[in-house]
């Protein structure tokens, strides 16, 4: 199994609307240049996404996307489903049969991690994929140096 780039570009774009689309819908601009992809492409690839439920489009000038689904339900493998079966295994040789009696020497051992990325994508969601950076973003770098700029800052204040 390789997942695709529309999957790869998909999952990227869910992430930056999962950041960015909580207070008011993304539009595919500022997406598509934030993403380095191209516009119509992406644009594509996110009405995909709002046909099957995993974002919801809003038209009109005040319009975008938005998840359609908190991020802590939204697991990869949804998100990806449109685009790539995870689930289908592609010959790591290249053989066009592979599977059954007619294995190739690779057949079984790549079974073992085609089964260990099924279970990632369907297990891990977005809200996993943003977990350090909302973190981050709400945990001051230096506690200590912050609790004493916030003493500091009160002390000024009165």
């Amino acid at each position: 199994m390789w997942i695709s780039g529309t999957s790869q570009y998909a999952i990227r774009a869910v992430v930056h609307v999962a950041v960015h689309g909580a207070d008011a819908p993304v539009r595919v601009g500022p997406i598509a240049e934030a993403l380095k992809v191209p516009r119509n492409y992406l644009s594509k690839t996110l009405h995909v996404l709002a046909r099957e439920g995993v974002l919801k489009s809003e038209r009109g000038p005040h319009g975008g996307f938005q998840l359609a689904v908190p991020a802590r339900e939204l697991s990869l493998a949804r998100v990806t489903a449109p685009f790539t079966d995870v689930a289908t295994r592609h010959c790591l040789l290249g053989r066009a049969q592979c599977g059954g009696t007619h294995t190739c020497a690779a057949h079984s051992r790549w079974g073992a991690v085609s089964a260990a990325l099924q279970k990632y994508f369907a297990t891990t969601t977005i809200a996993d994929l943003l977990g350090d950076r909302r973190v981050r973003a709400s945990t001051p770098a230096n506690p200590a140096r912050h609790r004493a700029t916030t003493r500091g800052a009160r002390a000024r204040r009165t």
